[in-house]
């Protein structure tokens, strides 16, 4: 389907653009939420009518979403949840727990706003990106960690995850001699245990 763009969509293109769209995003998304005009000459003529007032509310909303990117970007949302000891989330974060985080900061944000590229699954920092206008987006950082303390860490930069292997693997390690017949005490360890009888 054939539609005139009232304002710029992202890999579509910018306000007045014609494109062709598949039908069921035209009539259940573009043209419900009117951000599209289907493409005849009835509807051109209506559009360049109103092309002026059009791009006018255009620039004031972008102006009021660019001064409302100051008060979004650059903040953290912290969520504690439980995860497995390999760091896989018990379930993942869903754009509803990240707007409520922001939200109780103060930040306003709606979930139409945050762009998820993929499910959060484990714990970590990851970059997420608030779309504020069609030509503003901001970025967040959201810490998804098992304890307040383990945040605390990620956000100075610790990987959490190889910092708990690495303390695994720092365990006990036997000496071992190849020499060694099965069940034979060291000699080291026999001669610790004389001197010791002998003082």
């Amino acid at each position: 389907m054939e539609i005139i763009l009232l304002e710029r969509i992202e890999k579509l293109g910018a306000i007045g653009d014609v494109v062709t769209v598949k039908d069921g995003y035209a009539r259940n998304f573009l043209l419900p939420n009117k951000k599209a005009l289907r493409s005849n000459a009835a509807n051109r003529k209506v559009f360049e009518a109103q092309r002026a007032d059009i791009e006018a509310r255009n620039a004031k909303a972008r102006d009021a979403a660019s001064g409302r990117a100051g008060d979004v970007d650059g903040r953290t949302a912290i969520l504690i949840r439980a995860a497995s000891n390999s760091g896989q989330l018990y379930g993942s974060v869903s754009v509803r727990d990240i707007v409520d985080t922001l939200n109780e900061d103060g930040a306003k944000v709606t979930k139409a706003m945050i762009v998820l590229e993929r499910p959060i699954k484990t714990i970590g920092v990851f970059d997420v990106r608030v779309s504020l206008h069609p030509e503003v987006a901001v970025t967040v950082k959201v810490n998804v960690a098992r304890s307040p303390d383990e945040a605390e860490l990620q956000a100075k930069g610790v990987d959490v995850m190889a910092a708990l292997f690495e303390q695994d693997t720092a365990g006990f390690t036997e000496a071992y001699d190849p020499n060694a017949e099965p069940g034979e005490i060291p000699a080291d360890l026999l001669e610790g245990d004389a001197e010791g009888e002998a003082a």
